[in-house]
């Protein structure tokens, strides 16, 4: 192994330094990348840059012209339900990901998510700045970057972080802006979760009510991103690659686009479908599942346009206290197919999740056997 010289040493050290210096900076603005955005650069500061290898990987054209599944959700209490399972069982396993329509959430209610969403970011800084917080804690909470000083680059994104359910906010706790869309928007994809958490149990040939006797469906939390106009696209990302760390998420997306899944090592797009929802599997239910469901990759792109805003719900009891230990589910494990990983609290699971940040690692394999 080469050893780096005093120079060498001192450069690193002092590049560091800036580094840490450059992020505290753009911290303690508590506008984060709406405003820079807003004070008008034109250039994006070095801590959004990405390093070389992961810029080779975000400039390869590796689209390919396919999309993820679209699952039409009508007649899901009907003589349908037994196909719709199917659907969802053959996307679950193969993709990860798939989309759904006719899936009982208006869609006057998701296009007003995404306007309740704009009206929160594009309000007055000092209003903003009372919900800006670093405390992974609380319970609502606006930042740039949960990760931003464990991330080698920041992303171009900014997020606004509430826990809905299984302990409900007070309607006061949140903000005027969105304050009744989100409570709103909260019941419906409730419900939607539920269903979904049925139609899951069934494909793993489980009770319909298995997974949500596990609590998979206890509690979520809302994840509202506003990801501005980028003026170097090409240098950042606007979420870097990563698997979520829940039982299920469930994600809303405007009509711009950007979000791309990771298939056969080929990045995909996710076209914005109006009135579809995107859902996918979380890092949570691909341990229980013994790996039969696919918790996959998925990043979003950068983008000259914007705003961009997506709305994903997560479904996760990590902000409720509980010691239920979370395993492969003993049903779904026999002598040919061993249990894939240890045991762990979904408490557990999370901490070492937000410990390491976005670094493209799954947190899947800390938890192996």
């Amino acid at each position: 192994m080469a050893i780096a010289s005093s120079g060498d040493l001192s450069a690193a050290i002092g590049s560091d330094h800036d580094r840490l210096k450059d992020l505290k900076a753009f911290d303690d603005t508590k506008t984060g990348v709406k405003g820079l955005v807003d004070a008008g650069i034109v250039k994006i500061p070095n801590i959004f840059i990405r390093p070389p290898e992961d810029m080779i990987m975000t400039s390869a054209s590796d689209l390919i012209d396919i999309r993820i599944p679209i699952i039409d959700m009508e007649g899901v209490e009907s003589d349908r339900r037994l196909e719709i399972v199917d659907e969802i069982r053959n996307a679950s396993e193969s993709w990860g990901f798939f989309q759904v329509v006719n899936h009982g959430v208006p869609v006057s209610l998701l296009d007003e998510m995404i306007k309740g969403v704009c009206r929160f970011f594009e309000q007055p800084d000092e209003v903003k700045m009372e919900y800006y917080t670093r405390d992974l804690k609380r319970k609502v909470q606006y930042s740039s970057n949960f990760d931003l000083y464990q991330s080698t680059a920041a992303n171009w994104r900014d997020t606004f972080f509430c826990v809905m359910a299984p302990d409900p906010l007070e309607s006061h706790e949140l903000p005027a802006a969105c304050r009744e869309i989100k409570m709103e928007y909260s019941k419906h994809v409730t419900r939607l979760g539920t269903t979904l958490f049925e139609l899951l149990s069934e494909a793993l040939g489980l009770d319909p009510n298995y997974l949500k006797d596990m609590d998979c469906a206890k509690g979520h939390t809302l994840l509202s991103h506003y990801y501005p106009p980028c003026p170097e696209p090409d240098l950042t990302l606007g979420t870097t690659h990563h698997s979520d760390p829940d039982f299920l998420t469930i994600l809303l997306q405007d009509h711009i686009g950007g979000l791309q899944v990771l298939h056969h090592n080929q990045w995909v797009n996710v076209s914005p479908v109006h009135g579809a929802l995107v859902v996918n599997i979380g890092d949570l239910l691909q341990l229980i599942s013994n790996d039969k469901l696919k918790s996959v990759e998925h990043r979003v792109l950068a983008n000259r346009v914007g705003p961009r805003i997506s709305v994903a719900c997560f479904f996760t009891t990590h902000f409720h206290p509980s010691t239920r230990v979370y395993g492969p589910i003993k049903e779904l494990v026999s002598d040919g197919n061993h249990a894939k990983y240890k045991e762990t609290t979904v408490i557990d699971f999370i901490t070492y999740y937000n410990s390491k940040g976005l670094d493209g690692k799954s947190a899947l394999d800390h938890f192996k056997l």
